[in-house]
């Protein structure tokens, strides 16, 4: 059975701690689709132009030549997940106008309504990518209170090194989603966050939206660059971007 789109109208919170301290809080727009359906609204589309949109060439892949659902059915299966009885959704920031940004979106594994397993697939403002795959031994469904470890081996922030961990918590309810990653590294890190309620997509959320926050995703990167340039100012330590791993998935 494929799903109407669902619109989470969210919070972002990123708040870095150790030597030098910023921290921030931003509204958010995403989008939780079955990756199989066409459906939702008149002005939300999938794989073509529209006021916002998710195209698979932007999923499951490098940036731009993603190929969406098989991929994502390829990492469960290789990780070791049975595909048997889980369907799939994509939560995700919608492309505005055919311009799109991703800092990170997530592919939701579910057996009935548990969450068995996660893909987070992290990219950064450099051009590169790089997915982690969370869950728990076992493929035993993952509770709220959980949190999943995930070494970091991806260029993220040029202020942050490639060293210590990444703790995810999914909290994915029926009316409201919340998700933290907590990245620890010898007392340094960044806690982010994505909380917001679940509704069903609609033309009105759509254009209130692009109203609310003009560009979409384009304003995500101008805000991305604005926080670098203030932690520059503070007098952080900028790293120039090394090569990506050479595996796509961990």
């Amino acid at each position: 059975m494929t799903l109407w789109p669902e619109h989470i109208a969210g919070q972002t919170t990123h708040a870095r701690h150790g030597a030098i301290s910023n921290s921030f809080r931003y509204g958010v727009d995403y989008v939780l689709i079955d990756p199989r359906s066409e459906s939702g609204p008149l002005l939300f589309s999938r794989n073509r132009f529209n006021l916002a949109a998710v195209h698979d060439r932007n999923h499951g892949g490098a940036p731009k030549q993603g190929i969406g659902l098989p991929w994502a059915q390829d990492v469960f299966a290789d990780a070791g997940l049975d595909l048997e009885g889980i369907t799939i959704r994509l939560l995700t920031q919608p492309s505005y106008l055919g311009h799109i940004f991703n800092p990170v979106s997530f592919w939701l594994a579910y057996r009935g309504k548990a969450l068995h397993a996660v893909i987070a697939e992290v990219s950064n403002t450099f051009g590169d990518r790089h997915s982690y795959v969370c869950h728990k031994p076992g493929f035993t469904a993952i509770a709220p209170s959980d949190k999943l470890q995930a070494k970091k081996i991806f260029h993220v922030s040029p202020f942050q090194d490639i060293a210590g961990d990444y703790w995810f918590n999914f909290d994915i309810g029926p009316r409201r989603i919340a998700i933290r990653i907590d990245h620890k590294n010898d007392g340094e890190g960044v806690v982010a966050t994505l909380t917001g309620p679940r509704q069903p997509l609609s033309n009105a959320a759509l254009i209130c939206s692009s109203l609310r926050r003009p560009a979409g995703t384009l304003r995500t990167v101008a805000l991305i660059y604005w926080q670098a340039l203030k932690l520059k100012l503070k007098g952080a330590n900028y790293r120039p971007r090394p090569t990506p791993p050479e595996h796509e998935v961990s």
